[in-house]
């Protein structure tokens, strides 16, 4: 995966006016697009797209300071079809139109080439196992809320704030399969998808394909497959949050499995009174990261 990551950068640092083919790339490297996504996002810390913006701009930028060219002529090598809709890009990334960087010399603000390494840690071990489920539902309350990535979500807190008591001791019965218990879903959120984007999260419980849906609750039908759960205990969300950064930092290069479409669920198996600490399970959804051989 980390070479797949370089060969990634390298590509668009070749086709920088144009739009790399994430598909063909992905398939020519043994992987899916899904997974490549997934991956950039999550060791870059930002999505692939916003990466191509800011090294367009800061390519585009020094043809703009050295003034040799008119801002069109810049704006169409850099693969836009006019001045405004370039000017727009810049503007987001450099913070300044291009005519007041070419008349300034600035400000600039400089996206460095990304090189992936792997870094040899592993000092702690990842308590993980791998789980094959059949078609399951997850049940709840649904609501769209901004991604988040480091702290509590106000906006997932709020909506699971709203729900009367009574109410989660009536999931927790209706629970009747993996993962157990109460359950945190994410669900419908791009790949490498910025912060502020949009996904679905679900405050719920799974149970079988074949229970049936109460009239008053949301349900996401999640086919067959197999997952790698990881437990992690400590203050929350804190620990949580660095297990999820860990599966793409640690796990996923060292292990022969990629994610694949699907929600993400986090079983709290444990918690404090006041939630500053839990032992909690992340369930991903992956396939073997190489087809598996025929058997029959």
């Amino acid at each position: 995966m980390i070479s797949a990551l370089n060969e990634l950068v390298d590509l668009v640092e070749e086709h920088l006016a144009e739009d790399v083919d994430m598909h063909a790339l992905a398939t020519g490297l043994g992987t899916t697009e899904y997974h490549l996504r997934r991956m950039f996002s999550s060791l870059a810390g930002l999505p692939l797209s916003e990466y191509v913006r800011r090294r367009r701009m800061t390519v585009a930028a020094a043809d703009v300071v050295r003034g040799e060219d008119d801002l069109l002529s810049i704006a169409v090598r850099h693969g836009y079809g006019s001045t405004e809709a370039f000017g727009r890009a810049f503007r987001a990334v450099h913070g300044a139109a291009p005519r007041e960087v070419r008349r300034d010399g600035g400000p600039l603000r400089t996206q460095p080439r990304l090189r992936f390494r792997l870094t040899v840690e592993g000092s702690i071990s990842m308590d993980t196992r791998i789980a094959d489920r059949p078609a399951f539902r997850l049940i709840g309350h649904a609501a769209r809320v901004p991604l988040v990535h480091r702290g509590v979500n106000p906006h997932i807190q709020r909506h699971v704030a709203a729900l009367p008591r009574q109410e989660h001791e009536r999931l927790k019965t209706l629970s009747d399969t993996d993962p157990a218990g109460l359950l945190q879903v994410s669900d419908d959120l791009a790949p490498d998808a910025p912060e502020g984007t949009e996904l679905t999260y679900l405050h719920g419980v799974a149970v079988t394909g074949d229970t049936p849906v109460p009239d008053d609750l949301d349900a996401i039908e999640v086919p067959a497959g197999r997952w790698a759960v990881f437990r992690s205990a400590g203050p929350y969300p804190e620990t949580l949050q660095t297990t999820w950064a860990a599966t793409a930092a640690e796990w996923f290069p060292s292990n022969p499995w990629r994610l694949r479409p699907g929600p993400s669920i986090v079983a709290v198996l444990d918690r404090a009174e006041d939630f500053s600490t839990a032992t909690c399970e992340l369930w991903l959804p992956v396939e073997p990261a190489a087809p598996e051989p025929d058997r029959g």
